[in-house]
C-alpha cells in the first residue's frame, strides 16, 4: 500500500509523466467508448487525432497563461476577449484537420468545404466543435487544479514537519541545560559539605548527560532507558535528601522493547523534587508509578506540598521549563494521542499522563 502510494505521488509529481498519461487517455477514451458502443473504431480514432493538437494547445494557453496571467489577476476584459479570439481560432484547425484527415483516411465522408465557408459559420463550430474540444480542455483544468491543491498540501505538510522536527530538536536541547543546571546546584550543595557522595554524584551525572546528549536522538526510544535515566536522576536526588525523603518508584512493562519519545518523564519527575522536597523543611513524599499494557502507557507522579502561606500558594506554581517543555512535546509527538491531568491541593501535588502507544 505504501509502495503504490508513493508511486502515485511521483506519477503527480512528474509533470512530463502525469501529462504524457493525461493526454494518452484523452486521445484512446473515445475509440475505446465506440468500441464499447460498436461504433466505427477507425472513424473515432481519426476523428480524436485531428482534435488532439486544438486540445493541447487550448488546453496548454489557457492553464498557463489566460488562467493565471488573465483571470487570476482580475483581468477579466482581456481573458474574455483571449478566450473568445483563441477558442475561435482552434475551433477552426480542429475542423480543417478533422476535414482534412477524415478525406485521406475515409473518403467522402464529409463535403469540402472552403476556409471562408469555414470562418464565417461561427454557430456550427461552437455547437459541433466546442464541446469536443473544451471538454478536455476544461477536464485539464481541473486536474491541474487539482495537482496544484494536493502539492500546495504536501508542501505545507513538508514545512509543518519540518517545523515541527526543529521545535522538538529545539526543545530537547533546552531540556539537557535546564536538567544540568539543576544537577549540578545539588553537586555545588554536597561539595560545600565536603560530602563523600560528590563523586558518586558525578558518576552519575556523567551516564545521564552521555544518554541525553547522544542515545536518544532517535524519534522514539525503548522505554527501559528512560526508566533507567529516572532511577539514576531518582539516586541523586536520594544522596542529597537522605531520611528527610521517602520515595517509591514502580513500574511494570507488559514488553521490554515498548518505545516512547525521550525526555519526556523525566521532566514531570524533576519537578516532584523541585516542588516537592526542594523547598520542603520537613519529610516529603514522592510516588512515581509507571505501567503498561498493549495499547497504553500510563505514567503517575504523586508529591507532597510545603505549608505555606495563602499569598505563596496563590503565586506557586507547579510547572516550569521542564513541565511546560514536556507538554509541548507530548503535543509534537502524540497529538490527539495523550491525556494529562493534574490536582493540586494545599498539602499534595498528582500528576496522571496517558499516552496511546503506536
Amino acid at each position: 500500500m505504501v509502495k503504490r502510494k508513493n508511486f502515485i505521488d511521483w506519477i503527480i509529481q512528474n509533470r512530463v509523466v502525469s501529462h504524457f498519461i493525461f493526454w494518452f487517455l484523452v486521445f484512446i477514451s473515445l475509440p475505446i467508448l465506440a468500441a464499447l458502443n460498436e461504433g466505427s473504431v477507425k472513424k473515432t480514432t481519426i476523428s480524436s487525432l485531428s482534435f488532439l493538437p486544438a486540445q493541447l494547445l487550448a488546453s496548454y494557453f489557457l492553464v498557463y497563461y489566460q488562467v493565471p496571467k488573465l483571470l487570476f489577476k482580475k483581468k477579466y476584459l482581456k481573458f474574455g476577449v483571449s478566450f473568445l479570439i483563441s477558442a475561435y481560432m482552434l475551433l477552426v484547425l480542429s475542423k480543417l484537420l478533422s476535414m482534412y484527415l477524415t478525406e485521406i483516411f475515409v473518403p467522402k465522408y464529409y463535403e469540402p468545404k472552403s476556409l471562408i465557408e469555414i470562418i464565417s459559420d461561427p454557430f456550427h463550430l461552437a455547437v459541433v466543435y466546442f464541446p469536443s474540444v473544451y471538454v478536455f480542455v476544461f477536464l485539464m483544468l481541473m486536474t491541474k487544479a487539482f495537482k496544484d491543491r494536493f502539492e500546495e498540501r504536501h508542501q505545507l505538510e513538508v514545512l509543518q514537519k519540518e517545523k515541527a522536527n526543529t521545535e522538538l530538536k529545539f526543545l530537547k536541547a533546552q531540556t539537557n541545560p535546564h536538567f544540568l543546571f539543576n544537577t549540578l546546584n545539588n553537586l555545588y550543595s554536597l561539595t560545600l559539605e565536603q560530602s563523600e557522595k560528590a563523586p558518586e554524584v558525578v558518576l552519575k551525572l556523567s551516564g545521564m548527560l552521555d544518554y541525553m546528549l547522544y542515545r536518544c536522538k532517535d524519534a522514539e526510544v525503548p522505554l527501559k532507558n528512560e526508566i533507567a535515566l529516572i532511577q539514576d536522576y531518582i539516586d541523586l536526588e536520594s544522596l542529597r535528601y537522605g531520611k528527610k525523603l521517602t520515595l517509591d518508584f514502580t513500574y511494570h512493562l507488559h514488553d521490554l522493547n515498548v518505545k516512547i519519545a525521550p525526555l519526556i518523564l523525566i521532566s514531570f519527575v524533576e519537578n516532584a523534587f523541585k516542588h516537592g522536597a526542594s523547598i520542603n523543611r520537613k519529610e516529603s513524599v514522592i510516588k512515581i508509578e509507571l505501567t503498561t499494557n498493549d495499547d497504553q502507557l500510563c505514567f503517575k507522579v504523586f508529591n507532597t506540598l510545603p505549608v505555606r502561606k495563602q499569598s505563596d500558594t496563590e503565586n506557586e506554581s507547579h510547572s516550569g521549563i521542564g513541565y511546560s517543555n514536556s507538554q509541548r512535546q507530548l503535543e509534537l509527538n502524540y497529538k490527539n494521542k495523550y491525556d494529562l491531568k493534574n490536582t493540586k491541593t494545599d498539602e499534595d501535588f498528582q500528576l496522571i499522563l496517558t499516552i496511546k502507544l503506536k
